[in-house]
C-alpha cells in the first residue's frame, strides 16, 4: 500500500534561516494541482506562508501546469489555503509578530493520501552564519572520508 509519491524539498531553507519550530499544515488543491504534485513538479523555493483575515496562506509556490489538465488547468504561482487549528493559528501569529521571524515552508508532501507542507517558524541568517554552516559541513564530510564511514559525526 506505500505509494510511491515524491516529497518536495525546499533546500534553501535551511541555509537562509534558523528554524525555531515547526508546524505541519494541510494545504487546499484543485484536482489538477493534486495530480501534478504526484508527479513531482513543483517547487517551494520562492514561496513563503502568510497570515490574512485569521487565516494562513501559502504564496508563489509553483506547480507546474497538468499536462492532461485541459481546460480546468490551475494557475501556476495561486495562493494556497493552509488548514490549521486556530490554537495553532494563534501560536504562529504570536511567532511572527516577533522582529524578524517568517513563515517558511520547508516540505510537501503526502501523508495517508492529504497533500501536507511542513511550514518552519525561522529568522534570517546573517551571513557569518552561513559561513559557519558550510565550515561545519566541511569538517563533517572531510572526518567521514577519513574514517571512511565506520561511524557518523553528529555535531
Amino acid at each position: 500500500m506505500a505509494t510511491n509519491t515524491p516529497t518536495i524539498k525546499n533546500r534553501k531553507a535551511r541555509y537562509e534561516y534558523h528554524i525555531e519550530e515547526t508546524y505541519e499544515a494541510g494545504i487546499v488543491l484543485k484536482g489538477t494541482e493534486v495530480k501534478s504534485l504526484r508527479n513531482g513538479n513543483a517547487s517551494l523555493n520562492e514561496s513563503f506562508a502568510m497570515l490574512q483575515d485569521g487565516e494562513v496562506w501559502l504564496r508563489d509556490m509553483y506547480i507546474k501546469p497538468y499536462k492532461q489538465g485541459s481546460y480546468a488547468n490551475h494557475d501556476e504561482r495561486r495562493p494556497r489555503k493552509l488548514l490549521l487549528n486556530k490554537r495553532e493559528i494563534a501560536e504562529l501569529d504570536k511567532a511572527i509578530d516577533q522582529k524578524g521571524y517568517t513563515l517558511i515552508p520547508l516540505k510537501l508532501y503526502f501523508k495517508k493520501g492529504y497533500a501536507k507542507v511542513l511550514l518552519g517558524i525561522a529568522k534570517g541568517k546573517q551571513k557569518h552564519d552561513k559561513r559557519e554552516d558550510i565550515k561545519e559541513r566541511d569538517v563533517k564530510r572531510e572526518l567521514n572520508r577519513k574514517y571512511k564511514g565506520t561511524y557518523k559525526v553528529n555535531m
